[in-house]
């Protein structure tokens, strides 16, 4: 779950050599994005907002150098920040703005529900229950679900449940995911090599201080793309491994498809042991397909967790899954609560969000789109003999500076070139794209961006790519 509470909060495992701004002056600062405007509330927020930030993703130490834009207000595929600057936006809230920023009918429709029914009753309402209705009507695993508020707590839901279900301590879980901030899963997000143990049989190395290190045992760490390894974990410890979760694409070091096969794999071996599959979809749900990755790879898991692309925006999140599984929530032997859960904003959200996205064409035109922007700027990139892998599926993406295909974490850590890629950051921000400052992030892209955007990106990417050349 790349996300606003990613692996930037200590970060003391970054696999490799940390981000350092050029040295600038006032002057140059002044001349170049984001802006004095942007420096002055940067400095003002610090005097009372924790460094001057929300979320340790937004911040210089996750590579917003010297200081992050501070956004005035965006509009579709676009932002504009607080000196006027305008960018076509690939960061889109670092996923939620599936649908571009403001879209009318969300916006409208959340507008009246709060106008017409208020917002937190503490009760059930009519709309939740519809809302439920169009996430099990879309996603091929659910057929009972609950909302919550955040990508975290679904995946920390989930992770419980299924050890309440199995009755069994341990979760598989692989290096370089990134699930939530919870201690049961903040491990092994970006670890460090030198502590991670070896490629063949990883451990687990917490992500953040704070981090009780009993919880290491209630783990067993293995390498993506890597049937292998899965097949000797559970020979080892089926009996005892409660489920296996993972995000269906790696969207949390970069961008790392599934090599063909492999969620099948995890899918056969979970049932063969009586374990678990649980698909972390937080990033995935909704944006790669309207079923989500389960439907694009035609693999279906236990459980599933969604949270980005389900509300058009706004903040929600849900669990899900197949109704044997569900029924534990359902008939009170698991006990899931939350004050905000299923709220009228966030079931709005979800109803109208849904609706929009299932218009016929509208993934079409979103693959067809991020597509042709990957393969522009792989060109792009060749053209000026910068070598680089556009890996994804359109919708997201990644560039990877590297020589090679990235096919599992270890990959990232060995062969990508972090300040080369933030070098060629900072130029295409200062030629009006917005993307992550990290290469473990992504590229996102909305049903709002237009060919133009396309257009102008790839154009932009041609000089930034040329800019990064000239400085080796």
């Amino acid at each position: 779950m790349a996300t606003e509470d990613t692996q930037y909060d200590d970060c003391i495992h970054a696999p490799s050599a940390p981000v350092t701004a050029s040295p600038q002056t006032p002057e140059t600062v002044a001349a170049t994005r984001p802006g004095p405007r942007s420096a002055a509330s940067f400095e003002r927020a610090g005097r009372h907002l924790a460094g001057g930030i929300g979320s340790s993703a937004r911040g210089p130490r996750a590579g917003w150098t010297p200081y992050p834009p501070f956004i005035a207000h965006g509009t579709g595929s676009h932002v504009v920040d607080v000196d006027g600057h305008e960018y076509v936006d690939y960061l889109l809230g670092l996923g939620p703005m599936l649908l571009g920023h403001r879209p009318p009918s969300v916006t409208a429709a959340v507008t009246r529900a709060i106008a017409e029914q208020g917002t937190v009753f503490g009760l059930p309402h009519e709309l939740e229950g519809e809302a439920a209705e169009r996430v099990a009507a879309t996603v091929p695993g659910i057929e009972l679900v609950r909302f919550a508020s955040s990508g975290s707590e679904v995946v920390g839901t989930a992770v419980r449940l299924a050890r309440a279900i199995t009755g069994r301590p341990l979760i598989v879980r692989f290096e370089g995911m990134y699930h939530g901030w919870f201690d049961t899963l903040y491990w092994s997000n970006h670890p460090s090599l030198d502590q991670a143990g070896p490629a063949d049989a990883p451990r687990p190395v917490a992500a953040g201080r704070g981090m009780p290190p009993q919880l290491a045992d209630t783990l067993l760490i293995s390498g993506w793309n890597d049937p292998a390894a899965i097949d000797r974990l559970m020979a080892e410890h089926g009996d005892r491994i409660a489920a296996i979760v993972t995000e269906p694409v790696m969207l949390n070091t970069g961008c790392i498809l599934p090599e063909p096969g492999y969620l099948q794999h995890l899918r056969d071996v979970t049932r063969k042991y009586g374990s678990l599959l649980i698909f972390d979809e937080v990033i995935t749900g909704f944006r790669v397909a309207l079923g989500g990755a389960q439907e694009l790879y035609g693999v279906t898991p236990d459980l599933t967790t969604l949270a980005k692309g389900l509300g058009g925006g706004f903040p929600v999140a849900a669990v899900g899954g197949s109704r044997e599984v569900m029924a534990w929530i359902a008939d009170g032997r698991y006990s899931h609560s939350g004050t905000y859960n299923g709220n009228v904003i966030a079931c709005a959200a979800v109803v109208a969000a849904i609706d929009e996205l299932s218009r016929p064409g509208t993934y079409e035109t979103l693959r067809a789109r991020g597509q042709r922007l990957m393969a522009g700027l792989q060109a792009a990139a060749a053209a000026a003999g910068v070598p680089v892998q556009v890996q994804g599926l359109g919708p997201v993406f990644q560039v990877w500076f590297s020589p090679e295909p990235i096919r599992n974490y270890r990959d990232a850590a060995r062969l990508a070139d972090s300040a080369r890629f933030h070098s060629w950051w900072r130029a295409m921000l200062e030629r009006g794209v917005l993307l992550h400052p990290s290469q473990d992030e992504n590229w996102f892209v909305s049903t709002a961006h237009s060919d133009a955007d396309i257009d102008r990106t790839v154009a932009a990417a041609e000089d930034a790519f040329a800019a990064v050349r000239r400085e080796q």
